[in-house]
């Protein structure tokens, strides 16, 4: 290989880095039609560069039971990502983490409807609110914490 060639690869090299490295990472939304602020998470994901596909349906709840996300855990929408489910508000970038970790899991889940959550801000308010990583056996533990913690109060997954 010549020098110059090699150095033009070289070059080049950051560039071919912050290319995506396939297509973007398709989530699955069933959520109900009337449901404005599932439609606000939808366009969260897709802002952080998820490709989403939405089913609306009046019963999320019997996708959620299929997926195996406890009722204790329930929000006002289900989806799911490379095989994990993701109910309610979770931030993008905890679905990152977790794609990035791919622990064994049934998903991520952030109960209720917290303000401050992607898809349920209310201007400055920002409520406190977990998102909580559950087991394959249904157990669950805290995988993220809003807002976050001092760095040396953090304990995370």
């Amino acid at each position: 290989m010549k020098r110059r060639t090699l150095l033009g690869m070289l070059a080049s090299l950051p560039l071919v880095q912050s290319l995506p490295a396939h297509a973007a990472t398709q989530v699955q939304v069933y959520k109900n039609p009337s449901c404005g602020c599932c439609g606000a998470w939808v366009d969260h994901l897709k802002a952080a560069g998820f490709a989403v596909r939405v089913t609306e349906t009046d019963d999320a709840g019997s996708v959620r039971k299929r997926l195996g996300m406890p009722e204790r855990l329930a929000s006002c929408h289900t989806a799911i990502v490379e095989g994990y489910a993701l109910e309610g508000h979770v931030p993008a970038a905890d679905v990152k983490r977790l794609l990035a970790l791919k622990p064994p899991a049934v998903g991520l889940a952030v109960p209720g409807m917290p303000v401050g959550s992607p898809g349920m801000e209310y201007g400055d308010r920002q409520d406190p609110y977990e998102v909580i990583l559950v087991d394959r056996k249904g157990r669950d533990t805290v995988f993220a914490r809003y807002p976050q913690p001092p760095a040396g109060d953090r304990k995370r997954l």
